[in-house]
């Protein structure tokens, strides 16, 4: 079997390192892409801004052009915001989705046309349990993960034909730095009742509870050497269950849940 080349996108850090490791582990050659600069002679790593459109796009082709195919895109990167949707500027929300979403968009793009043409791929696109449950404080970070579930599902039926397949995979609450790096928005929570500060602690308080973050990048990497992939995954069996109750309850009363536990 001849060994896998995989880029890992927001691959210096949290899942996206945590993936990357295990890919190395499971014998593929991985790019990581990141904004920083990075060193770990497991990986080859290319600095680069994935909401650069211009940017992503040559240095996906470098790295076909250097290896002669692409097996493997696992889009990790992304960070998140909090905040009151109406205390929260226009520029932070479209910056949520311009890296979270369509970040995403830039590495994929030229992505599928070389998977295309050498008539296989395999695509994973990291969301959220966020997007199956919208988190009050938190709507343009559940926005954007929504948007990937979305995007995800369009997308495997319009490049099945080529031998392609795209899934997503929706963690729940993992314990990564992505908790310390969230910008929160400054602003409303007098206005509000002080429910926005009480409603984001709790958010972090899962998060720094959750699941190893290795646990997530093994099952990412699982799921990205799978022969087949449906279409969406959950990590854990509470994320599973979650995902189970969305499906059967009225949606009135899973977002009374929702909201008796992030509302503050």
């Amino acid at each position: 079997m001849t060994e896998k080349v995989a880029i890992v996108t927001g691959g210096t850090s949290g899942i996206g390192l945590c993936t990357a490791i295990a890919l190395h582990e499971k014998g593929c050659k991985v790019y990581t892409f990141s904004r920083r600069e990075f060193n770990d002679p497991r990986f080859t790593h290319i600095r680069v801004d994935v909401t650069d459109a211009d940017a992503a796009e040559t240095a996906v082709r470098q790295v076909a052009e250097a290896e002669g195919k692409l097996d493997i895109i696992v889009n990790c990167a992304g960070f998140g915001i909090s905040g009151a949707i109406e205390f929260t500027p226009i520029e932070d929300a479209k910056k949520q989705m311009d890296v979270n979403f369509f970040g995403m968009v830039n590495v994929n793009k030229p992505a599928l046309t070389i998977m295309r043409k050498q008539g296989y791929g395999r695509i994973v696109n990291t969301s959220s349990m966020a997007a199956v449950f919208a988190i009050p404080f938190q709507a343009y970070y559940s926005a954007s993960k929504a948007a990937i579930n979305s995007y995800t599902c369009a997308l495997l039926n319009e490049v099945k034909p080529y031998g392609i397949t795209v899934c997503a995979v929706q963690p729940g609450d993992i314990k990564t730095g992505f908790t310390a790096a969230r910008k929160k928005i400054e602003g409303g929570d007098e206005e509000y009742g002080g429910r926005i500060n009480r409603s984001v602690a709790k958010m972090e308080k899962d998060e720094q509870n959750g699941l190893d973050p290795q646990k997530a990048g093994d099952f990412i990497a699982k799921t990205a050497l799978k022969d087949r992939v449906k279409p969406l995954y959950t990590i854990d069996f509470i994320s599973g269950a979650e995902c189970l109750l969305d499906r059967i309850l009225p949606k009135g009363l899973a977002y009374k849940i929702v909201g008796s536990m992030y509302n503050g």
